[in-house]
């Protein structure tokens, strides 16, 4: 089973296939985060600062992490995130910006011809983020919104765009015909419903795979990507 784990930002990814990894034994796959790729890629940048090219570049290099990581795993892993996820995101963040205001819309942003470029460009980007995607997995779990956006400087500021990604990847992963279950509630409400709606095995007590998913998630370096630049100067 090549399961993606989906939803969009602050639902719990993470966290969730962290667990689901404990509970079932099925190793998991996942991409370096931005603040991981910045400092190596666009060293003394924000994501704020970066420009719409520097944020292809990293979409890149993020999809490219990713499909190496997953061929090494064959037909069994739990991904945190998908293909869809980068262009998705990209997607949204080029055409409206990094931090969009409440109020903006897709259809309030100016078609500059740098901006027509670049809207061609992650559009493209998107037929092999897709041809991956029907391709390397077999399902998706989707998470719903159900926890308050964590304002970081990676996510955007609004629950619009928010809900425009949320909403962007489903209709990509509805139009690409991949099976989709949705599972809320608690991260142990969620491995259980995730196990039985699968068949996965399950190897670890829900309370154990939960304690160590947590720890595990407790000891991500959140530092910026500017205190991660410092470390590698």
């Amino acid at each position: 089973m090549r399961l993606a784990v989906s939803g969009t930002y602050s639902t719990g990814k993470t966290l969730t296939t962290m667990a689901l990894s404990h509970y079932t034994g099925i190793p998991r796959s996942a991409a370096m985060t931005m603040r991981e790729l910045l400092p190596i890629s666009v060293p003394g940048k924000t994501l704020e600062e970066c420009t719409g090219a520097e944020i292809l570049m990293l979409i890149t290099r993020r999809n490219t992490e990713r499909a190496v990581n997953e061929s090494h795993l064959g037909d069994r892993f739990i991904s945190d995130g998908s293909s869809l996820h980068e262009w998705i995101y990209g997607t949204v963040r080029v055409l409206v910006g990094i931090n969009p205001s409440a109020t903006a819309t897709l259809a309030d942003v100016e078609r500059t011809p740098e901006l027509g470029f670049f809207e061609d460009v992650i559009t493209q980007l998107g037929v092999p983020a897709k041809q991956h995607a029907q391709a390397g997995y077999d399902a998706f779990v989707r998470l719903p919104v159900e926890f308050a956006m964590v304002e970081d400087g990676h996510r955007p500021v609004n629950e619009r765009f928010r809900v425009l990604a949320d909403t962007m990847i489903q209709e990509q992963v509805d139009a690409l015909g991949i099976p989709t279950f949705t599972a809320g509630g608690s991260v142990g409400d969620r491995l259980v419903a995730i196990t039985e709606h699968f068949g996965l095995p399950r190897v670890l007590s829900l309370d154990e795979a939960v304690r160590r998913a947590a720890a595990e998630y407790a000891a991500i370096d959140t530092r910026s990507e500017l205190e991660r630049a410092a470390t590698h100067a």
